[in-house]
């Protein structure tokens, strides 16, 4: 198989980008052991942020149709496993995830969007979870927009499969922001680098948590954010933050 997912990196940043435009980067069960390598890779380096791009006309076209034709229930569970396993990593890796999304993201390309921690679109991008106008509902993608939409925006997403556009996208709170597509770079790395400022060690502790605590009811959040936060207090990052801002100084994390 021709490289399908590249990684690059540039100063303090990694970028994965699905390069296998000729199949509309579906993601195919290589394609999904590929991107979980790659985030892997990419969280324990030195980075501080990641952004997951694409090359060609469409972001993601989501799974590979000819890779389920006739599959037997365990080659089928296998390849939902993986691209579910690898949702969950990409919220557990220590760098905030940025998605640039320059084209239709549909089906399991919409669910790595929405699983990314923030979302970029260019005016040209579109989104769709089209399952619910044929006759293989997207059920694990839903997983991942659920999370980021309301309950009747979801299942609107879901149930119509019809295609939203980037600025209902926006509207909808599916994306962080919509630009220019010619100004998709540099909103991105604007973004990235807001996103990546501060601690490392702090920023990292802060996804996790978030991620966790988010599917937790709000007693069970609380008692689990209380305890991390009191032992994060104690740490150097924290400390740090606290003298500088009593000292009226900007903090010197060294690489914390």
């Amino acid at each position: 198989m021709e490289e399908a997912v590249r990684s690059t990196r540039n100063g303090d940043t990694v970028t994965v980008t699905l390069c296998n435009p000729a199949k509309r980067n579906s993601l195919s069960l290589d394609v999904l052991r590929a991107l979980t390598a790659a985030f892997g890779d990419a969280s324990s380096t030195d980075a501080t942020g990641i952004i997951l791009a694409a090359e060609g006309p469409v972001f993601s076209a989501g799974h590979n149709f000819g890779e389920m034709k006739g599959a037997s229930f365990e080659d089928a569970h296998e390849l939902f496993s993986v691209c579910s396993a690898l949702m969950q990593m990409i919220h557990t890796v220590p760098q905030p995830v940025v998605a640039r999304v320059h084209a239709l993201a549909t089906a399991a390309g919409c669910q790595l969007v929405a699983t990314c921690d923030l979302a970029v679109a260019a005016r040209s991008a579109s989104f769709a979870i089209p399952g619910g106008k044929g006759g293989l509902f997207c059920h694990t993608p839903l997983v991942a927009v659920a999370r980021s939409l309301t309950p009747k925006r979801a299942l609107e997403m879901a149930m119509t499969g019809d295609a939203i556009s980037a600025e209902t996208a926006l509207q909808w709170g599916f994306v962080n922001e919509v630009v220019d597509d010619e100004s998709l770079d540099d909103a991105v790395t604007n973004l990235l680098a807001r996103a990546t400022r501060g601690s490392r060690t702090s920023k990292a502790l802060g996804k996790k948590t978030y991620w966790e605590q988010v599917a937790m009811g709000e007693a069970d959040a609380y008692s689990f954010a209380s305890a991390v936060m009191a032992e994060a207090v104690t740490g150097a990052p924290a400390q740090e933050g606290i003298s500088a801002f009593l000292d009226k100084r900007h903090p010197d994390f060294g690489g914390m």
